[in-house]
């Protein structure tokens, strides 16, 4: 008779756990690219501006017009991979951001350019859905929570990326080459890892949940011994066949009384997060310093700064939140965006550019990076019940996507418009997304229970008791 060793099935988890890493490795490159594709545009826009001469309502269509792919795939995202696999739909992700890529490096007309924005934005709407989606399906639940953070954490490493190539290609030439091509690299750059997402993608397997869902059961089974062993794999199938049975709610289950309530504060949360401004950042930072007396070599460079202070405040969330909890972390959070955007306009108000448009900058980032941006997402991952929790991410996640929409088009507007630029002096915006961070510190101080600890069980309870109170 054959005597296992008693290190087997320590190398047998330690083989699983490296199989799951390198899947779910694989799929954090969508959460890169979704990053590196929305971030693009942030050194590209003023040399766009120039090339197509573009107005503030035209300039505003370019930066934003990607958000409304994003908007399409994220609505689709859900459907079309049930319908089609996680696996297929994230390789059509990675083609849409290829051909993005290479389409917008050479519109002939600014109309083509926003045309191959916005199919790389399909591209970012599913792979912002599919990418965690896919990571959770896959991955043991004693490592489900650190690989779906890593993804978090691919995305802002992806703008950190972006930034520092648009810089470097910035430095190639004078500022007459970059409207004429240096901006063409910028977006053309993206190819390159595009590609390596798709060439990666083709080694993964399928969502064993997904699988299971289709009645492949067998195939299921043999990805969830890779990843965990036999004996753990029965048990998950066994665990995901409760799951799915719980999962079969309808939409109208979002209005039942009880719900209705959980379901405003989700999409209030998602909106706020967007209309506090932390796109404005991302996207026109270069212009926002430039138009505050910047060069655009210095302008470019300070927002490789904000990027790198954007990556290690995420990081630090990652670290506490478990910790501090969500709701202090999101009112500390939130003040912490409400002060420093309110100094940004006194600053640009009084035109005292000096360090202070970038001290307030970066106070602003590590404050949305270590609380809103992060935690906002754990809240909408927790607060809905089970049964309705798909198709309610689902409506918060097309409304945040919609918000940052409408947040993108309109900052330039805002920004150049003579009557408030006479009055402001490109103060205005910064002290209406202020006055959304007052906005949102009363929502979750008023609305939002603590989740820290509570089983989602535990939460769901909060909310039918709530009801009938």
């Amino acid at each position: 008779m054959e005597v296992q060793s008693p290190t087997a099935p320590r190398a047998l988890a330690q083989r699983g756990s490296l199989y799951v890493w390198k899947i779910s490795l694989v799929a954090t490159l969508g959460g890169l690219l979704f990053g590196y594709d929305t971030a693009v545009i942030s050194g590209a826009i003023g040399f766009l501006r120039n090339h197509f001469q573009l107005d503030t309502v035209q300039m505003g269509w370019a930066a934003s017009s990607a958000l409304v792919g994003c908007i399409a795939g994220a609505a689709g995202a859900g459907a079309l991979s049930d319908r089609f696999g996680r696996k297929i739909m994230l390789i059509l992700s990675a083609m849409l951001f290829a051909i993005s890529a290479v389409g917008s490096a050479v519109p002939r007309s600014i109309f083509e350019f926003n045309v191959y924005r916005i199919v790389g934005g399909v591209g970012v709407g599913f792979a912002s859905m599919l990418s965690p989606l896919y990571i959770a399906e896959v991955a043991p639940a004693h490592m489900r929570g650190r690989l779906v953070s890593v993804n978090q954490f691919a995305i802002v490493t992806g703008m950190l990326l972006v930034y520092f190539v648009n810089y470097f290609i910035a430095l190639q030439g004078d500022e007459q080459w970059n409207v004429e091509a240096g901006w063409r690299w910028m977006f053309g750059s993206e190819t390159l890892p595009a590609l390596i997402f798709l060439v990666g993608l083709l080694a993964v397997p399928e969502s064993p949940r997904w699988l299971l869902k289709q009645g492949r059961r067998e195939h299921a089974f043999s990805i969830l011994s890779r990843v965990d062993g036999a004996q753990q794999a029965g048990e998950e199938l066994a665990r995901l066949d409760g799951l799915l049975k719980q999962e079969r709610g309808t939409l109208s289950d979002l209005f039942r009384p009880g719900l209705r309530g959980v379901l405003v504060l989700g999409i209030a949360l998602a909106v706020l997060q967007q209309v506090t401004g932390i796109n404005v950042f991302l996207y026109y930072g270069p212009e926002i310093f430039k138009n505050l007396g910047d060069a655009t070599s210095a302008a470019l460079l300070q927002t490789v700064v904000v990027g790198a202070v954007n990556l290690t405040f995420t990081v630090g969330a990652i670290l506490v939140v478990d910790r501090l909890g969500r709701k202090p972390l999101m009112i500390l959070g939130s003040a912490g965006m409400g002060i420093s955007l309110t100094f940004l306009g006194l600053a640009a108000y009084l035109q005292r550019t000096e360090i202070w448009v970038l001290t307030f900058m970066l106070t602003y980032i590590a404050s949305f990076a270590i609380a809103v941006g992060p935690v906002t997402w754990v809240l909408l991952s927790e607060i809905f019940p089970t049964k309705v929790r798909g198709r309610a991410m689902a409506i918060a996640t097309l409304l945040l996507w919609t918000a940052n929409y409408i947040v993108s088009q309109t900052f330039p507007m805002l920004d150049e418009s003579p009557v408030l630029v006479e009055t402001f002096h490109h103060g205005f915006a910064f002290w209406l997304y202020a006055a959304m961070c007052v906005v949102l510190i009363i929502v979750v101080w008023r609305w939002v229970p603590e989740t820290k600890g509570k089983t989602l069980e535990e939460i769901e309870q909060h909310w039918l008791t709530r009801s009938n109170n």
